[in-house]
């Protein structure tokens, strides 16, 4: 019926694994929780007593892989039909979480995005601009998300018929953070393939610092970069992309550059304060996204 996917990297997952375990159970349904950690350093005790849970495995790779790739190889290792993929920091809002995509199951509906939301209760100082950004950007009603169904999806809370993912796996090529996801879904839309949307969201709980942040920020758009000229991205497939090249169209990307070389720690400073602005952090990522193309 159901392998449940849930990549890991120096997260402890035990209490979202015994959740869903929980959840399937009280259902009587045919299911098995897969567990791979990428290689890292910390939660490796705490998540290897998976092995002793019914139905459930956890196994540790030899190397880093990147989230794709090593999705894709749980993908492999899964025995049934179809995949539940879940970020290891997300945590199920509703206790008919795995019972709401039964039912998709039963109606036989390819792909299925659930949502995901943040709790209300502000974290502390350090973390607000991940949680500002994901409230405002990533949490969307189904409403907003089927306004651009396969470009609002994401793959941390995405049921998906096992035949559909193993003809349109994650690029093994993108093993650094940022936009697998995008590929993922555009492949998908390229062949018709359309995300449903339904209200079952998981919360995302592992909130790294605003720093931590802005790195991994960095790092996805220089990524875009080369995922760009590789996968010959449109700009309307993504945002940052399609307002760079805007501006590279009338000549202006060299200002830009020079502007935010002359902004770029005060624009952080204030990304990095208890009250981090979404715009500021949008005409960030375009200084940034331009200088990194002007090397």
């Amino acid at each position: 019926m159901l392998s449940i996917l849930i990549p890991t990297y120096n997260y402890n997952v035990v209490p979202l694994v015994l959740e869903i375990q929980k959840q399937a159970d009280s259902i009587g349904m045919d299911y098995e929780i897969l567990v791979q950690d990428d290689f890292s350093q910390k939660f490796i005790l705490e998540n290897s007593s998976i092995n002793s849970f019914t139905n459930c495995n956890f196994f540790i790779n030899t190397q880093n892989l990147g989230r794709g790739k090593n999705i894709n190889f749980l993908a492999e290792k899964s025995k049934y039909n179809w995949l539940l993929i879940m970020d290891c920091d997300t945590f199920p809002k509703q206790k008919s979480f795995i019972e709401k995509y039964l039912l998709q199951i039963k109606e036989s509906q390819k792909i299925v995005f659930g949502g995901i939301e943040y709790q209300e209760e502000k974290p502390n100082q350090k973390q607000l601009l991940r949680w500002v950004y994901g409230k405002a950007r990533e949490s969307l009603s189904v409403d907003n998300r089927n306004a651009d169904p396969n470009g609002n999806a994401l793959t941390s809370n995405l049921l998906v018929e096992k035949e559909i993912f193993t003809l349109n796996k994650f690029e093994d090529y993108i093993t650094k953070y940022g936009y697998e996801d995008l590929i993922f879904l555009r492949n998908l839309k390229k062949k018709g393939i359309t995300v449903k949307h339904i209200n079952n969201p998981t919360y995302h709980l592992g909130i790294e610092t605003s720093e931590q942040f802005l790195e991994k920020t960095k790092i996805a758009l220089e990524n875009l970069k080369s995922i760009t000229k590789i996968y010959n991205l449109e700009s309307s497939e993504s945002k940052i992309l399609r307002t760079y090249i805007f501006f590279k169209k009338i000549y202006l990307t060299s200002i830009i550059t020079f502007l935010f070389k002359k902004a770029e720690k005060k624009i952080e400073q204030n990304l990095l304060s208890n009250n981090p602005s979404l715009v500021l952090f949008d005409l960030y990522k375009l200084g940034y996204y331009s200088k990194f193309n002007s090397i």
